[in-house]
């Protein structure tokens, strides 16, 4: 069986092929009544598209979103929302020397051995184009969390220890990889030697998560941590993912991991974020801190040693259009992942204590009884 669903309450499938003639996904769960139109979903899936720096992969395609179903005269209708992007610039011809061979990195020898088939234009439902519907969904995401006032913040690295300051998110957006200016030149003459060589890079993705409000995620088998985590994993290209500190706790004692608390005036705050805004498989009201590694893009123009799909030995080399480093174009993808687990958990909580249901009732209850009343007295100011 092929899952492509993700979410219990807020979800979205995925749909389509590298070289199909379209991607697509369906939101499904997103309350009725949010602002939303192609504009909103087409600056994420921008930040995402092929083709913009010289570290990217040459393949032209504009990935103009299409809104098939769900949204009504600009507002989401509380059904389920369709989302198309059409395949422009496939050069199929480019992968004829892969049909029968596996290319090493790739999902090529575990997705035959599970389907006895496999779309090797480009990978098919494997290829990295695939998370093309996840940020479209993930842009869904982020609106309706922007109207709860949490925003995100997701940008590359170069050292899982490096720290950063009074960053501007808008300049993050557009820039390959953060970090000095000195070390900033060296990343970037790597990258030149890596093509130079016709070999490829891999890197650090984080992603910061403000608002989320203390409650989020349950105790035990859907801690909030382990659902970003299966979120973020999902995406082809990533090999780990921590929060927080992370692996670093590995090296430190208690009394330095440990978070404590304090009485302000906003309420009860931590003096410190090692946890990376979760406790116990739940969100603490603190900013959450999860970092992604991006494994090195297996498409490169060396030969390697590889079979075919009969057992024979060869040497192979990959044709085509293929990023030296995926990891910038990965940042709004690892961002979509996040936005979608936390909507998920966020419409999840809802239930979770009886007053606040008790509350939403009863306010409820309430306004139908103002309306009723309101209704009556409009009523008998037209008999007068």
């Amino acid at each position: 069986m092929n899952k492509s669903t993700f979410g219990k309450l807020f979800t979205v499938t995925t749909w389509g092929e590298s070289h199909g003639k379209a991607l697509g996904a369906v939101v499904d769960g997103c309350p009725a009544g949010l602002e939303l139109d192609e504009s909103h979903i087409q600056k994420y899936l921008n930040r995402r598209k092929p083709g913009q720096s010289r570290y990217t992969t040459a393949r032209k395609e504009g990935d103009q979103v299409e809104i098939l179903s769900g949204v009504f005269e600009g507002k989401t209708t509380g059904t389920p929302i369709s989302l198309m992007v059409r395949n422009m610039d496939q050069r199929s011809g480019d992968y004829g020397n892969i049909a029968y061979s596996y290319r090493p990195g790739h999902a090529d020898f575990t997705f035959d051995s599970k389907y006895g088939f496999r779309d090797y234009r480009g990978g098919g439902r494997s290829s990295g184009r695939e998370t093309l519907g996840r940020v479209a969904a993930g842009a869904v995401a982020i609106k309706l969390l922007e109207a709860l006032g949490i925003s995100f913040c997701t940008y590359t690295k170069l050292s899982d220890r490096q720290r950063l300051q009074n960053f501007i998110r808008k300049k993050l957006e557009t820039m390959p990889f953060i970090c000095r200016i000195k070390s900033s030149r060296k990343a970037g003459a790597y990258l030149e030697q890596c093509m130079k060589e016709q070999d490829s890079a891999g890197g650090i993705i984080e992603c910061r998560i403000k608002g989320v409000p203390p409650g989020l995620g349950t105790p035990v088998f859907e801690k909030l941590d382990a659902m970003l985590a299966q979120a973020v994993m999902s995406i082809g290209a990533v090999k780990g993912v921590e929060i927080g500190e992370g692996f670093h706790v590995s090296q430190m004692r208690g009394s330095q991991d440990n978070d404590g608390f304090a009485a302000s005036e906003k309420g009860i705050v931590k003096t410190s974020n090692h946890a990376g805004g979760i406790m116990g498989g739940i969100s603490d009201g603190s900013e959450i801190l999860l970092r992604a590694a991006v494994k090195p893009t297996p498409s490169v123009s060396q030969p390697q040693a590889t079979v075919t799909d009969k057992g024979e030995n060869i040497s192979l080399e990959i044709h085509g259009r293929h990023d030296p480093v995926i990891v910038p174009r990965a940042v709004v993808v690892v961002e979509a992942m996040c936005a979608l687990t936390i909507a998920d958990a966020l419409l999840g909580n809802m239930g979770a204590r009886l007053d606040k249901v008790q509350e939403f009732y009863k306010n409820k209850e309430n306004r139908r009884r103002e309306l009723s009343r309101f209704s009556f007295l409009f009523f008998e100011y037209r008999n007068v």
